[in-house]
């Protein structure tokens, strides 16, 4: 929720359609613009993401997605989705990875509360999908899988 107050101007979230049914977390986040996938409808989800490169390259929209398509509560990274890649390569935009240190240290997943904690962000270069295909999501998403859990690490003081 406090992404909202800090993601750039013109630009969207993309997120799981259940979070729509998370109580008030769910009407704050459709309230805030979150641009909704049906994860078990794989044509449902393809059209509303061929609406949304065609909106990041006609109305120069940015697109806020989490890969790992749930959360994660082990301290690693789950392997990731590739819509979000499939999406930057339709459009042709970069990606800018955007890592957050892990919260197991103050996140209790049994009782869902969080405690006092602090969690450490660090933006990444973009990395280019200029000239890129289809045939290079594979590639795209491994190369930011492996960026990103090394960055996870380094900022969570975990051992890769």
């Amino acid at each position: 929720l406090g992404l909202m107050e800090v993601l750039p101007d013109d630009c969207v979230q993309v997120g799981k359609k259940e979070l729509m049914y998370a109580g008030t977390v769910g009407l704050i986040i459709y309230l805030g613009g979150v641009i909704f996938i049906n994860r078990k409808s794989t044509t449902s989800a393809k059209m509303v993401m061929a609406e949304v490169a065609k909106s990041m390259t006609t109305d120069n929209v940015k697109v806020w997605v989490y890969p790992e398509g749930t959360r994660n509560c082990t301290g690693d990274l789950l392997p990731f989705k590739k819509g979000a890649f499939h999406l930057a390569i339709q459009a042709q935009v970069p990606v800018i990875p955007v890592v957050y240190s892990s919260f197991t240290t103050f996140y209790n997943p049994k009782t869902k509360l969080f405690t006092s904690g602090k969690i450490k962000v660090e933006v990444l270069p973009p990395i280019e999908t200029k000239g890129l295909t289809s045939d290079d999501v594979s590639d795209l998403t491994d190369r930011c899988f492996h960026t990103m859990r090394e960055t996870l690490f380094r900022l969570s003081g975990s051992p890769s």
